[in-house]
């Protein structure tokens, strides 16, 4: 049984698909354990800003399978070939860790770059596993996020309506 860690993102139509994104996800998973809702600009591109949470859940699947998964949802919810990154998009489903695997295939980018490249990333996996150690800099997530450059953060929790 591993612990894993999405990135759970959206900017079009955000408060839909960020809902059904989780609901698929406790529906093909089971139990979750959410973040709070973050709202932060878009980065690399101008776009309405994104709604972004980190999901976590244990599962018995390897990390391919999860991501298979992952990018079935993501078409569920309307995702075309066309928003990739730094592009607006329906929903974007990442998985950032799993367990403390480290992949070395180039398809698969686990840990993902952006745990500490992005606070959209960083800020609510530290705060749902503050203790949790990167598997590669073996810092943990309340660590990292207390090192982060903020000085240019544009990102803020929000009250996010489930219903």
């Amino acid at each position: 049984m591993s612990t894993v860690f999405i990135s759970v993102g959206s900017n079009i139509e955000r408060e839909k698909h960020v809902r059904a994104g989780v609901k698929a996800l406790g529906e093909t998973f089971g139990s979750l354990q959410l973040s709070s809702v973050y709202q932060a600009d878009a980065i690399g591109f101008s776009g309405e800003a994104f709604l972004n949470l980190i999901v976590s859940f244990d599962t018995q699947l390897s990390a391919a399978q999860v991501d298979v998964i992952l990018d079935d949802i993501e078409k569920d919810n309307g995702r075309t070939a066309e928003q990739k990154k730094f592009n607006p998009r329906t929903l974007d489903l990442d998985l950032v860790l799993y367990g403390n695997y480290i992949s070395d295939d180039p398809n698969l980018e686990i840990p993902r770059e952006e745990i500490t490249r992005y606070a959209f990333v960083l800020e609510p996996l530290a705060e749902i596993a503050p203790l949790l150690k990167h598997p590669v800099t073996q810092q943990t997530y309340a660590d990292l996020w207390e090192r982060f450059d903020k000085s240019d953060l544009v990102q803020q929790r929000i009250n996010f309506n489930w219903n």
